[in-house]
C-alpha cells in the first residue's frame, strides 16, 4: 500500500467521523457540571431558557453569514422535535435534576445516551447494527447503571426519573438529528432547531427573568456561559458532523466515555467526591465501546 493511500486511510470518512465525535462528547462532558453550577445559584427554568435563546443568537449569525436557505416542509417537522428534545427537554429535565443531585451522580446517565440514539436509529431505519451490537452496548449501559445506583446508596427519586426524561430526549434528539444531517448542514441542523424554539424559549425567559435582589456568583454566569455557547450549539457542530460521517451506531458509542469526563470535571472544579469505582466503571465501558464498534 501507497503511503498516500495509508494516509487517506488514516484520516477517512469513518476515522474523521469518530475524531469529530469525541470532540464533540469532551465538549458535552462538561455540560452537566457547569448546569450544576448554574442552577445552584439561577432558577433552572431560567437557565434552560438562557442558554436556548443565547444559542440560538449564535445560531442565527452561523444561519445568516453562511447564508442558509429556509429549511423545506419535510425538514421542518425534524427540526421542530430536534428543538423539543435537544434545546428544551433535555435542558429543563437536566436544570430540574441537577438542583436535587450532584452533577457525578446525574452524569452516570449519559451512559445511556448511545443505546438511547441506537434505538431511535433503528426506528427511523438509519441505524442497523448486527445483533452482538446490541448486547455490548446494553452491557456498556448497565455497568453505568449500577455504578449509578451504587453512589446513590441504591435510591432512585424523582431526580433520578428526570434523568431518564433527558436520556429520552436526548436519543430522539440525537438520531433525529443526524438523520436531518444527511440533507442539511449539520451546523445547519442545530442552528435552525434552536431559532425554531425561539417562540417556546424567548417567553419563557422572559417570563423567568430573575430580579437579581442576591448577588449570583461568577461560578453560576461560567456555568450558563459554558452550556450556552458550548453544550448548546459549537459541540453539535461537532457532534452531528461525526454521527453524519463516521455513522449513528459506531460514533454514538463514544458517549459512553462522557460521564466519566464529566465526573472528573464535577471533581475538579465543583469539589465533587469522586470514588474508586469510576476506575472499573471505565474498564467496563471501555470495552464496552471497543466491542460494540466492532457490529456498527
Amino acid at each position: 500500500m501507497t503511503t498516500e493511500a495509508l494516509q487517506g486511510a488514516a484520516i477517512g470518512p469513518a476515522a474523521r467521523g469518530l475524531a469529530y465525535g469525541l470532540v464533540g462528547v469532551i465538549i458535552f462532558g462538561g455540560s452537566l457540571p457547569a448546569t450544576r453550577a448554574a442552577v445552584l445559584a439561577l432558577d433552572p427554568w431560567f437557565v434552560s431558557a438562557a442558554r436556548a435563546v443565547g444559542a440560538a443568537i449564535l445560531g442565527g449569525i452561523w444561519l445568516l453569514l453562511n447564508r442558509q436557505a429556509l429549511p423545506r416542509k419535510r425538514q421542518l417537522a425534524g427540526l421542530i422535535v430536534v428543538g423539543l428534545c435537544v434545546v428544551i427537554g433535555f435542558p429543563v429535565f437536566t436544570g430540574i435534576a441537577l438542583r436535587f443531585v450532584p452533577a457525578s451522580h446525574s452524569l452516570l446517565f449519559a451512559g445511556f445516551f448511545p443505546l438511547a440514539t441506537c434505538l431511535v436509529g433503528a426506528f427511523l431505519g438509519t441505524v442497523r447494527p448486527q445483533r452482538p451490537f446490541w448486547f455490548w452496548t446494553a452491557l456498556g449501559s448497565v455497568s453505568v447503571a449500577t455504578f449509578a445506583i451504587y453512589e446513590g446508596g441504591g435510591k432512585f427519586g424523582l431526580a433520578d426519573l428526570l434523568m431518564v426524561g433527558a436520556v429520552a430526549a436526548t436519543g430522539i434528539g440525537y438520531a433525529e438529528g443526524a438523520r436531518l444531517s444527511h440533507d442539511m448542514k449539520p451546523a445547519a441542523v442545530i442552528s435552525w432547531a434552536l431559532v425554531a424554539s425561539l417562540p417556546l424559549t424567548l417567553p419563557a425567559l422572559i417570563f423567568t427573568w430573575p430580579n437579581f435582589a442576591v448577588p449570583v456568583p461568577v461560578s453560576a454566569w461560567v456555568g450558563l456561559g459554558y452550556v450556552t455557547m458550548f453544550s448548546m450549539f459549537i459541540g453539535f457542530l461537532f457532534w452531528y458532523r461525526g454521527l453524519v460521517l463516521g455513522g449513528t451506531a459506531r460514533v454514538s458509542q463514544v458517549q459512553l466515555f462522557q460521564p466519566f469526563i464529566g465526573l472528573g470535571l464535577a471533581a475538579v472544579f465543583l469539589g465533587e467526591q469522586v470514588g474508586w469505582g469510576l476506575l472499573a466503571g471505565s474498564v467496563m465501558v471501555t470495552i464496552s465501546v471497543a466491542r460494540a464498534r466492532r457490529y456498527a
